[in-house]
């Protein structure tokens, strides 16, 4: 397995986990702080918060470093197959190498259909 797929799961780990990072927040600064408003409490509600502000900072962050090394490590599908490519028969004029740039001007394309 090429280290190009282990980076594209590790990016789509990433946008799960930041799915759940941002679901877990709330938009008016409530989400997992609010559900710990005791006064005896291990973490306090603005502790709270900022973990999981660092987290999303940290795991967008991680997301883009991600996508931009996978540029690297894309893997190259540069096989040419004949039988795969239409040759047209300007193509196979030119490639010939007899008059090319006198055929290629003298080319007429076929009636739109």
């Amino acid at each position: 397995m090429g280290i190009y797929y282990v980076i594209v799961v590790a990016i789509l780990l990433a946008c799960l986990i930041m799915v759940l990072v941002v679901l877990v927040q709330n938009s008016k600064g409530g989400g997992l702080a609010s559900n710990f408003q005791s006064q005896n409490q291990f973490m306090g509600v603005r502790k709270t918060t900022d973990v999981i502000e660092k987290t999303t900072w940290t795991v967008a962050i991680t997301i883009c470093v991600l996508s931009l090394v996978s540029i690297f490590f894309i893997p190259n599908r540069v096989s040419y197959d004949a039988s795969m490519t239409s040759d047209t028969e300007l193509r196979n004029i030119i490639e010939s190498g007899d008059n090319a740039a006198e055929a290629a001007v003298d080319f007429v394309a076929p009636p739109a259909e």
